[in-house]
């Protein structure tokens, strides 16, 4: 059974214009979920609207949007005249530019969803947008309004599909200088450093999402199946890791722990050693007699 549509409507690129899908890739639904219930009487809680000075239940109708301009100063808002904010939706995603993908800053993106063609008229013009964003390894940059905002959105080609991730905007995404301001100016060089990349060589791997372990959602699990069964539950304090002391020597019990490390110059056997010594006292025993 095909998902159903976030959103439908038309990628447009110049006079082109394509029926699409909009369709959720990632979703949360999956995960535990818990219910706040009463302690006493096992029965669900529900939340309500309380008054914060006189601490009374405030019915939905009496509740309003309010904005804070100073303390315990608001300005309100009526329902219609938030409403009058949200922009009007066209249903077009209208690509605006197209940028090179290799130069998407990844902290902007925002939240993935599945671009596909509304219905099989839409086939070959989707096709041909797909494509060409695949061999000129672009991506198209839209905006439309979309869940009562306008977003900006980033498309690009993603197998048979089209992948389209909302983006955050530059208000929303925080200043990487101010948060790296306190990292000093450091060179790694020689041994240290060769000691770290072979550690990255060892582990190297390949980017495949169904070997993540989600640990908090299995531990949750098998607790829920533990309380159901009746089963004793161990609650186990972790472990604090022990405090890096000497950078060198953490990097080199690394790599001896991932069974590949450095091998170590090769040592000559006794049975050489001695068979070497011999020679030595050899060769020096006409030179004592000369003497």
């Amino acid at each position: 059974m095909a998902p159903r549509a976030n959103w439908k409507g038309f990628l447009k690129v110049g006079a082109l214009s394509c029926p699409v899908a909009l369709y959720t890739a990632v979703s949360t639904s999956e995960r535990i979920a818990f219910h706040t219930l009463n302690r006493k009487t096992g029965h669900r809680v529900s939340r309500a609207f309380v008054d914060a000075e006189t601490g009374k239940p405030v019915e939905k109708d009496d509740q309003i949007k309010g904005y804070e301009v100073g303390q315990g100063d608001y300005i309100t808002l009526e329902p219609d005249e938030v409403a009058s904010a949200v922009p009007e939706s066209d249903k077009t995603l209208a690509v605006e530019a197209f940028v090179p993908c290799d130069e998407i800053d990844d902290t902007f993106l925002d939240r993935p969803y599945y671009l596909a063609p509304a219905d099989k008229s839409a086939q070959e013009a989707f096709a041909l947008i797909r494509d060409g964003l695949a061999k000129s390894k672009s991506a198209a940059f839209a905006q439309t309004v979309l869940f009562r905002r306008v977003r900006n959105i980033l498309i690009r080609a993603q197998g048979d599909g089209l992948i389209a991730n909302t983006l955050n905007f530059d208000y929303e995404v925080r200043s990487a200088e101010e948060a790296f301001a306190d990292i000093p100016e450091m060179r790694i060089e020689g041994e240290m450093l060769e000691l770290a990349k072979h550690i990255i060589n060892t582990k190297s791997g390949q980017f495949d999402p169904k070997s993540f372990d989600d640990r908090y959602e299995s531990a949750l699990a098998e607790l829920v199946k533990a309380k159901a069964e009746g089963r004793e539950i161990k609650i186990e304090k972790p472990k604090a890791p022990a405090k890096v002391i000497d950078l060198m020597d953490a990097l080199r019990r690394s790599a001896e722990a991932s069974g590949k490390g450095p091998k170590p110059a090769a040592k000559p056997a006794r049975g050489k050693k001695v068979a070497a010594a011999k020679g030595q006292r050899a060769k020096a025993e006409p030179q004592r007699k000369a003497s």
